[in-house]
């Protein structure tokens, strides 16, 4: 049942509005004024407050000001024999949800009660939706590499930079953006997500750019475009790197004039989102093969991300493991599954090619299949396990190459060779971030590579 406080000077107004909302199945409470108002709120915090304006000592648009300095959220409306629209205008703008006029019509109140407490029920519906939301794109880890993300991620998120996030498919670039958009000034605005490698070349500018009805063939209503949508909020632009050259140049002149115009239509609509763009493409690359537009690049990168695969950041793994486990056993109404040790360790030393996404899946599945509470070793994919026995012939291989050298300076020149090997393929041959996740200059690193004969893959 929901409690409602009546802040009235009258006594009978206060009478007469308990017995009628004891009737309708509420807990009415009362206070005489603004000052017992405000002590009974220091004990208990009800769904809504009735608020007489004109009281004597501290009026009711006082009382709603220190209301709202120590409860923020608390519903209010407030009532007037003398009322005008000035002062509904006023208690509006301090925080009423609504005003209403004496003699009350009881209908009228009644009615504006129950669209109170529903518009405050989906309020809350929406907060929780949105933590449940945030809580399953959480990102889970633990390793330097992922501390450092997110320390990025908290000093950028609530200014209005533009970012580019690079990584490897499945290494959660879109958690990424999702975490950006969460912590900026635009979280209560939309976070809308364009996949443009999934959208055929021919349909794209419609899908960003929406269209007018009648403008093609098939196109039988006017429909808003990503960008449309994304206004005041967060447009993310996945595989970026996957957008035709003709797109390129359209997406890069609304990107800088910040208005456009739907296929077919010629108004001018203008727009103000924030932009973030990811990709699994070297860029650099494709910008010097002809496949994407340098000034496009430059508009976009104005605050690199990088999300380092799954290989790198090993230590996360059992963290992932674990929180995917207890995920999918709650998903599936199942009890809460867990890996034995020599499970979990094969997991750890496997490469991941596919990183998180292939982790999750492996996980959904064993949740699914595995009868057992414990996962075992054995009961882990051929795929996973044998690949370690081949990493194991292998490790011993160049560890046996060091040890073979005739020389101290020999066995340590083909251990750095092969040690640089392993970065360099650790952070997708990018000599860069290499170097700095080596601690080595760049420039030093360049000339090692050369000395070693090392070809770097493109």
């Amino acid at each position: 049942m929901h409690s409602i406080l009546i802040v009235d000077d009258e006594q009978s107004i206060r009478d007469s509005l308990t017995g009628i909302l004891q009737d309708e199945g509420f807990i009415p409470v009362t206070a005489a004024n603004g000052e017992e108002a405000l002590s009974r709120l220091r004990e208990e915090k009800p769904d809504l407050i009735l608020l007489d304006i004109w009281m004597p000592g501290m009026d009711g648009l006082e009382t709603l000001t220190k209301i709202r300095d120590h409860q923020p959220d608390q519903l209010v409306i407030m009532m007037s024999g003398h009322g005008t629209i000035e002062t509904a205008v006023k208690a509006t703008k301090l925080g009423a949800h609504d005003f209403i006029e004496k003699p009350l019509s009881l209908e009228k109140l009644l009615l504006i009660i129950q669209n109170a407490l529903k518009l405050t029920r989906l309020v809350e519906e929406n907060r929780e939706l949105k933590a449940k939301i945030a809580k399953e794109h959480e990102m889970i880890g633990t390793s330097p590499t992922i501390i450092e993300l997110k320390k990025q991620i908290e000093i950028v998120a609530p200014t209005s930079g533009w970012a580019l996030i690079t990584g490897e498919n499945g290494t959660g670039k879109e958690l990424v953006a999702r975490a950006i958009h969460t912590l900026s000034q635009r979280n209560d605005k939309p976070f809308i997500e364009v996949n443009c490698a999934a959208i055929p070349e021919d349909l794209i500018e419609s899908e960003l750019f929406g269209h007018e009805k009648g403008s093609f063939t098939g196109a039988t209503a006017q429909r808003r475009g990503k960008f449309d949508l994304a206004s005041e909020g967060t447009l993310f632009l996945d595989e970026i790197g996957d957008m035709s050259l003709k797109t390129q140049a359209k997406v890069l002149r609304i990107l800088q004039e910040s208005k456009f115009e739907r296929v077919g239509g010629n108004r001018t609509i203008e727009v103000d989102v924030r932009v973030i763009a990811a990709t699994n493409k070297d860029l650099p690359n494709q910008i010097a093969a002809g496949a994407f537009r340098e000034d496009l690049y430059y508009r976009l990168n104005v605050i690199p991300f990088h999300v380092p695969p799954l290989r790198a950041r090993q230590e996360d793994i059992p963290l992932l493991a674990n929180h995917f486990l207890a995920y999918f056993s709650k998903k599936e109404g199942r009890e809460i599954k867990s890996l034995d040790d020599e499970a979990m360790g094969a997991l750890v030393r496997y490469s991941w090619p596919g990183n998180v996404r292939e982790l999750k899946n492996l996980i959904e599945r064993l949740v699914i299949m595995i009868q057992g509470r414990i996962i075992t070793r054995a009961q882990l994919p051929q795929s996973i396990t044998s690949q370690q026995q081949v990493a194991a012939g292998q490790q011993l291989s160049s560890d046996a190459s060091a040890i073979a050298a005739d020389t101290f300076r020999e066995a340590r020149e083909e251990f750095e060779k092969e040690f640089l090997l392993r970065k360099l393929e650790e952070n997708d041959w990018n000599v860069s971030r290499t170097a700095e996740a080596i601690e080595m200059e760049r420039s030093n690193l360049h000339r090692k590579i050369k000395g070693y004969g090392i070809e770097v893959k493109k």
